[in-house]
């Protein structure tokens, strides 16, 4: 099994063809402060630009070098990307949202940001996407790690079984 992080995917092809004369921090650009809130807004612009082009350009990079038989795609926050999956891996694709509540996300540091926090890069599947499941991250991430541990390994191993 595999962890496919498809905004790793996009950080990493923006910041090598995008900011390189800029000097951005990578690992600054992959976590949650300041840093990446500073250039998320040309991030999101530029990913959208590449996705009017080829929609699962991003997908397609993002897994290009995976060998396992269980993929565990994080990240996806646009329709585009669940559809992508949909259309080139049918049978093999489960959909599974992880969400926080607003005062979890706030004690992590979270704040809101008008033209980014209500982005379809970031909403674009609150509505009209029936999820195979939905799990909770809240507080200590305790819970996360139980319904991974025994809900989503189990929908892998069973899906793995069936193919």
């Amino acid at each position: 099994m595999i962890l496919v992080r498809l905004s790793w995917v996009i950080l990493r092809i923006f910041n090598t063809f995008s900011f390189e004369d800029h000097g951005l921090d990578f690992e600054e650009l992959l976590g949650a402060g300041e840093y990446k809130e500073k250039y998320l807004a040309d991030m999101i612009q530029w990913g959208e630009k590449q996705r009017e082009k080829d929609p699962g350009f991003f997908c397609l990079v993002a897994i290009k070098a995976a060998q396992q038989p269980i993929w565990i795609v994080s990240d996806t926050g646009r329709l585009s990307d669940l559809q992508w999956f949909w259309r080139e891996y049918p049978s093999q694709s489960r959909c599974v949202r992880v969400e926080a509540s607003e005062e979890t996300r706030r004690e992590r540091g979270w704040e809101f940001t008008t033209g980014i926090d209500d982005a379809e890069s970031e909403c674009g599947l609150d509505q009209g996407v029936d999820f195979d499941w939905i799990m909770k991250n809240e507080v200590d991430g305790s819970q996360l790690e139980e319904q991974l541990a025994t809900g989503l390994l189990s929908i892998a191993k069973e899906k793995a079984k069936e193919d």
